[in-house]
Formats: structure tokens, sequence, C-alpha cells
């Protein structure tokens, strides 16, 4: 067995122990200030080695899949707003809560969702092809969202240039980078001796992505610990509902099996990394909402690595015109 498949297939144990290791090396640091600016690297890397694996000829293809945008934009902007407002009452009636569990929960994740999708087997270059209308829909709607939810006020509050910031440096320069190495194995034999060590990459980068994410936000969750606290029961909650929301979104939609838990997997996974600017630059915000932002980050990285396993395992039945579709 070759060094990249034994990789893929201890993957849960690698992904564990990064979490864990993050966790205690964040408890562990007074500061956290060189971590946390090694995060948008790092993710950079893991979308760059996702994307290598994903064939750039097919994103005009799936970008022009109108059914399965369709029900990713239904997925993340009817039905999950929906989700979370069903439930909002459950929270405590502190606004700062609130607004945090409102900020992360109804923006849709635009860079590592492409990684975990990969991972469970799903159709992650139609994510891929996705994530501008995703960026550009979640920006235009946040704000009316927020003005929805009981006891959130944010008018006025939020700026879009860390969306701007993701699309570039997250999603344009890594996918860039990836287009230029296909290229270059199509054209010299030594890009396929390069390709093939750059396809060791998926796993230890998404490890170093866990790690880095969890080291640098367990501090935030320290100091504000009571309200974080009492947003994981809710967090869970939404963990296991949203998946099955957005499977059935695709069953609805007649997608095929991986372009379904494609859409599975976007509506479980959230834009925390994107809209923790947002709070930081909220005026009264610290440290209770980034706290309650990234305590979602820690739910929700517990739960991919269950989505991993578990979505792949499930099935569509076949549809009329539809079966073996991708």
């Amino acid at each position: 067995m070759s060094l990249a498949a034994r990789l893929e297939k201890n993957q849960a144990a690698v992904y564990v122990l990064a979490i864990a290791l993050g966790a205690a090396t964040g408890l562990g640091l007074s500061g956290t200030g060189a971590l946390q600016s090694a995060v948008s690297p790092a993710i950079a890397v893991m979308l760059f080695a996702t994307f290598l694996q994903v064939p750039m000829t097919e994103l005009g293809e799936a970008f022009r899949d109108i059914r399965f945008l369709g029900a990713l934009l239904a997925a993340n902007f009817v039905v999950i707003p929906l989700v979370v407002l069903s439930g909002f009452w459950l929270l405590p009636e502190d606004p700062l809560i609130r607004l945090g569990v409102a900020l992360v929960l109804l923006s849709p994740c635009i860079d590592y969702v492409v990684a975990f999708a990969h991972l469970g087997q799903a159709d992650s270059r139609r994510i891929l092809a996705a994530t501008p209308v995703l960026l550009l829909v979640q920006m235009l709607l946040l704000g009316p969202f927020l003005e929805v939810m009981p006891g959130v006020g944010a008018r006025g509050l939020l700026d879009p240039a860390p969306f701007l910031h993701a699309l570039v440096w997250l999603i344009g320069i890594p996918l860039l980078a990836a287009g230029a190495c296909q290229t270059g194995r199509v054209r010299r034999a030594a890009g396929e001796r390069v390709m093939a060590g750059l396809g060791l990459l998926p796993v230890p980068a998404t490890a170093a992505v866990l790690f880095v994410v969890v080291a640098s936000v367990m501090p935030d969750v320290d100091r504000a610990r009571e309200a974080a606290l009492a947003v994981v029961p809710f967090y869970a909650a939404f963990a296991c509902v949203a998946p099955l929301a957005g499977w059935g979104v695709g069953r609805a939609f007649r997608l095929g099996d991986r372009a379904t838990r494609a859409v599975a997997f976007s509506a479980a996974t959230r834009n925390s990394l994107v809209v923790l600017p947002l709070a930081l630059a909220i005026p009264g915000a610290l440290p209770v909402v980034p706290a309650v932002i990234v305590t979602q980050t820690l739910v929700e990285l517990l739960s991919e690595l269950v989505y991993i396993r578990v979505l792949p395992r499930l099935g569509n039945p076949p549809f009329p015109g539809r079966a073996g579709s991708p």
C-alpha cells in the first residue's frame, strides 16, 4: 500500500490527533498571534492540495449545472436559515451570544468545505465551482438575515472586506496554482513526478489546518468559557440536523449521490474563518462573539470527522433519467 493510501485510510485518527494537539497547545500559550496569522496560509495550502485532485477542465461543466446550484442555494439560504430561526429561542437572551451564533450559522463555508467534501466522496468540483456564488449571495443576505433574527442587532456592522479577501487568497490563488501544476503535468514528464509528490499533501495539509485553527482559537474560547459552553448544545443539534436537511434538499432536487452529499456537506459546514474578522470589528464584541464563533468551529471540525465516514454510506434511490448520475 502506498504512503498516500495509508494516509487516507488512517485520516480520521490523524485528524483527531491534530485536534487534540491543537487544543493542548492553544491552552498552554499566552498568545496565539503567530498561529492566527498562519490560519489563512494553512487553509490555502490545504485547498491547493484539494484542487490538485479536481480536474480544472471539469469546473466549467460543474458551474453550468443549474440543478445543483439551485439545490445548494436553497439549502444554504432558505432551509438552513429556517432551521436556525426555528431553534433560536433555545439560545440565551444575551444579544452578543445570539449575534455570534447567527453570524456563523447563516454563512455557508467557501474554503475547507471543498476539502472535507472530497474526503467524504462528495462532488467537490461542483462545490468549488459554486464558491463565488455562495460568497456573493451570503454577502448580500447576511445583513438582512441578521435583522430578522430575534435579539440580534447588527445593522451596518458588516464589512465586505473579509469576504473579498477569502475569495482572492483562499480560492483564487490556490486554484490558479493547482491549474498551473496540472498544465505542467500534461506538458512535461517531470510534472508527473511533481504531481505524485503533491499527491501526499491532502491529509497532512488538512491535519495542519485542524491543528492551527484549534490552537489559535482555544484562548478565545477559554476567556469566554461560560458563553462558549452555553452554545455547545445548540451547535451539536445543528451539526446533526444540517447535513440531513442538505441531504433532503439534494433528494428533492433529484441529484445523484455525490452531488447530494455535496449539498449535505455545504449545509453543515459554516464560514467561521471568514466571519471571524467581522466579529472582531464589531464594537463591544470581545471576547463573547469571537468565542461563540470559534466554539462552532470546534464542534464542526469534530462533526466533519463523522460526516466523512457516515455520508458516503448514504445513497439515493435512482430517479428516472438520473440513474448513475454523479
